[in-house]
This record gives C-alpha cells, sequence and structure tokens, in this order.
C-alpha cells in the first residue's frame, strides 16, 4: 500500500512542479505572449509557428489553449484564427517527452537551492527563473520516483492484469490514456509515467503509444472546461481542439505498429521511442489539417452552430 501512496505523491510533485513552471516562464513573458498571439496569428501558418513556440515556452498545450479560448472570448481573437494555433500547441507539447528523455538527477537538489536563492532576488526576472528551476527540479524529482516505483506498483495484481489487458487489447490502452489525462489534466504527466514503466520493461511500446494517444484526447477536458461560459466562438474552439485530436486519434489506430518501428529506427531506448512517437504523431497529424485549416473551421461552424429557437 506504501508503493502506491508513494506513487501518488510523486504524481502529484510532477503535477505541482509543472503548475510552478508554467508559473516561472508565465511571468517572464505572460503578457508579451497574449499579445503577441492575438496580433500575429491572422494566417493558420502564422497561427500554428507562434502556437507551437508558445507551447514549448510554456510546457503545456491546456495552459495555450485556456489561454486562446480567453483571448477568444475577449474578441482578441476570430474562432479561424485559433485553429492554427491549436495544431501548433499540439507539436509544441511533445517538447515535454521529448524533455523528460533526459536525465538530470543530480541536478535536482542544486536546481531547487539556485531557485530558492534566485526567488530571493529582488528583480523580477530572477524570481520567475528561480519560480521555474524550482518547477523544473521537482518534474525531474519525480520523473525519478516514478521509475522507482514502476516495478513495485506493477507487481499489484490490478495493476498487472490492466497492463496485459493493454497488450491484448488496444482500446483498454486508448481509454487507459484518456482517462487518467482527463483526472489529472495533464498529458505530459500521463506519458511521463508511461515512460517510467517502459524503462522498467514493465509495459510494451505499442500500449505506450497506444495510452499517449489516448492522452491527446484527454488534454482536451481543459479547453472545453474553460469554453464553458464564455460564448459560441470560444466553444467553438474548443470543439476544434477536440475533433482534431479525436480524428488524428482514430486515424492512427490502424497505424500504431508502424508508428513503434519508426520511433525504433531513432534510438533503442523504449522510453525516448515514445517521445519521438509522440513528436511523429503530432506532426504528421497537424501538417495534414493545417492546409485545410478554414474549411476545418467552418465544418466546426456547421456541426455545432447554436439552433434557432
Amino acid at each position: 500500500m506504501h508503493e502506491l501512496i508513494l506513487f501518488v505523491l510523486y504524481l502529484c510533485i510532477f503535477l505541482a512542479g509543472m503548475a510552478v513552471l508554467r508559473i516561472g516562464l508565465f511571468n517572464l513573458s505572460g503578457e508579451s505572449l497574449k499579445a503577441f498571439l492575438s496580433k500575429v496569428t491572422n494566417t493558420p501558418w502564422k497561427g500554428f509557428i507562434v502556437g507551437t513556440c508558445i507551447t514549448g515556452i510554456l510546457q503545456s498545450s491546456a495552459a495555450v489553449m485556456v489561454m486562446t479560448i480567453g483571448l477568444v472570448s475577449a474578441g482578441s481573437l476570430t474562432f479561424p484564427q485559433t485553429i492554427g494555433i491549436i495544431l501548433g500547441s499540439n507539436i509544441g507539447s511533445t517538447l515535454t517527452a521529448e524533455f523528460m528523455t533526459f536525465s538530470f538527477d543530480k541536478w535536482i537538489v542544486p536546481g531547487v537551492i539556485s531557485g530558492a536563492l534566485l526567488c530571493f532576488v529582488p528583480k523580477n526576472v530572477c524570481k520567475s527563473i528561480g519560480i521555474s528551476l524550482i518547477g523544473l527540479s521537482a518534474i525531474f524529482a519525480a520523473m525519478s520516483g516514478f521509475k522507482q516505483m514502476a516495478g513495485p506498483i506493477s507487481s499489484y495484481s490490478t495493476v498487472q492484469t490492466l497492463t496485459d489487458s493493454m497488450d491484448r487489447n488496444i482500446l483498454i490502452a486508448l481509454l487507459t490514456g484518456l482517462v487518467i489525462t482527463a483526472v489529472i489534466h495533464s498529458s505530459s504527466a500521463t506519458i511521463g509515467i508511461s515512460m517510467s514503466f517502459l524503462a522498467s520493461d514493465e509495459l510494451t511500446v505499442y500500449a505506450a503509444i497506444a495510452i499517449m494517444l489516448g492522452s491527446n484526447i484527454g488534454t482536451c477536458i481543459t479547453g472545453y472546461m474553460a469554453s464553458f461560459g464564455s460564448g459560441n466562438e470560444a466553444r467553438f474552439t474548443a470543439y476544434a481542439h477536440i475533433w482534431l485530436n479525436v480524428l488524428g486519434v482514430l486515424a492512427f489506430i490502424p497505424f500504431i505498429h508502424l508508428l513503434e518501428d519508426a520511433a525504433a529506427h531513432f534510438t533503442p531506448d523504449k522510453a525516448t521511442q515514445l517521445a519521438h512517437a509522440s513528436v511523429l504523431f503530432n506532426v504528421i497529424t497537424s501538417l495534414i489539417v493545417l492546409p485545410f485549416s478554414r474549411q476545418f473551421a467552418k465544418l466546426i461552424h456547421i456541426i455545432h452552430r447554436p439552433l434557432k429557437t
């Protein structure tokens, strides 16, 4: 039982680290990012590039979606402008998974100490960097904890049954990724947990990729909740995010083995293969949809337009 408690504790540390990192990075450039986002997204390609960069900076596609929906609700962005941003944010979010493939265990304590010291410096820039360092250190501490606990957790009969079921039935793995991400509001945490199980040989790459695909759908819940009461344009943005991810996942389900083989071509490390598979999936789906973003926006309008009374 204590293994499960420790695992949940590490999960809380990971989520807290992501939140702290996001706060630190947003304090460095948040308002300027908002202004930049509202001004330089007049074409789908510009929105795509900006969405990728801002998500890479903030390390959270959910945060970018909430920001985007807020700007749409305030009238600073129109719904069609957001399609490129959504596609870009899907790619930008993969940087977190790639970042987690590196081991920085020996820098965790120095990172926390350096970050804490910087927080006492009067300048806002130093404080923001300090907060970011503390958040990063927490993330890597949690990843180290996930790796240590993957073996003990997988010894639970329920977890063994689930992992065996995910290997046999891809839909179970897909739903597992979807549900976990929807509950904890972090696809990065879901992928991080999967990477730790891969590193301990408790999960196959095939099942882990399916979990990753499910997490891409589960992450839509944050933007959907943010759209409540924000007007039709904001609601269209949330629906577009859902449809783009759902359709992308459905299109890729028959090709998971190909995605697995492609990722294995770059590295023999299973955890890194999952990170690469996430990049490949999001890049391919985003680049396929991007040329048709305006038509896609019109389709969302048709499907979800309010009924006339």
